[in-house]
């Protein structure tokens, strides 16, 4: 099995470039950690200062730490917040060693926190960033005071066609020149892409330099989601591609058994970003609950 890599030398320093213009635009982190895993070294930025619950961030696909920008600030109103580049993916993390299926990813991000002495989190994940974290509250669940899925991918619902046909040919090399903008602009409901983003430029060069080599991700069994126990916050973005949005949300008020279930009808796949106000107010309320224990 392969290990995922920058195609070419002058491709990281490319992406580099980039991921450093991306990483200014988020405030300055109190602390950078390089955690090594049995699957290679995990890139980890910790904002602000002890205060509750710690939250973890794990972005969506080529997103890493900076994808957060639109929400970083406002999430650190509740204390410290620990955002962490994805082994396997385009960012400072660097995997050495094959990632075979949903137990190794858990067991890497179960390294993270042991080796941060994070002993119970409050868990938010975005697109395949939510599945991870999905993934480990099913596995590892006594490690997590909450869970939150922002639009998560094959956690309550199978992949479109078009998604998968759209990201297929988005990373073929030489297609994805004119196939990449596209993609993202079809993920963000058609919005065209602002170029000058950091989050936007960031995403783009990982898809363009990274060539990534992780398994598919697996759609999480009804039992599986009836097992999670802890406060599950899912939002649903209405106008979503990569799954059907109201079967998604349907399932997961059926199967969660502390899940506050939410469809925003109007937002696209790009919730996080696009109505970053409104998601950051939703996120910090469930957290407060959590805290407050209700």
């Amino acid at each position: 099995m392969k290990v995922g890599g920058f195609a070419s030398s002058a491709a990281r320093a490319e992406y580099e470039a980039v991921y450093d213009r991306g990483l200014a635009a988020l405030p300055a982190p109190a602390g950078v950690h390089d955690i090594q895993t049995a699957f290679g070294v995990a890139r980890v930025y910790r904002f602000g200062q002890p205060g509750g619950t710690p939250i973890v961030l794990l972005p969506g696909r080529a997103g890493t730490a900076v994808m957060w920008e639109p929400n970083l600030t406002a999430l650190l109103g509740h204390g410290e917040v620990y955002a962490v580049d994805l082994i396997g993916e385009a960012g400072r993390s660097e995997q050495t060693a094959p990632i075979r299926d949903g137990a190794d990813q858990a067991a890497w991000l179960t390294t993270v926190l042991e080796a941060l002495d994070l002993t119970s989190v409050h868990l938010i994940g975005y697109s395949f960033g939510g599945w991870l974290a999905a993934n480990l509250a099913v596995r590892a669940p006594e490690r997590l005071r909450s869970l939150t899925v922002i639009d998560p991918v094959l956690t309550f619902g199978g992949l479109t066609p078009g998604l998968v046909v759209r990201a297929t040919l988005a990373a073929i090399p030489g297609i994805n020149r004119w196939a990449r903008p596209s993609f993202l602009e079809w993920i963000s409901g058609g919005a065209e892409v602002d170029a000058t983003d950091p989050v936007a430029r960031v995403i783009d060069e990982g898809m363009r330099t990274y060539r990534i080599a992780l398994p598919s991700p697996r759609l999480f069994t009804d039992e599986q989601l009836r097992s999670l126990r802890m406060p599950v916050l899912a939002l649903i973005a209405g106008r979503s591609v990569i799954h059907d949005p109201a079967r998604a949300a349907a399932r997961a008020r059926e199967l969660l058994a502390r899940g506050q279930v939410e469809l925003w009808p109007s937002a696209t796949h790009a919730i996080a970003g696009e109505s970053a106000a409104e998601v950051n107010a939703r996120v910090l309320k469930f957290l407060a609950d959590c805290e407050a224990g209700s």
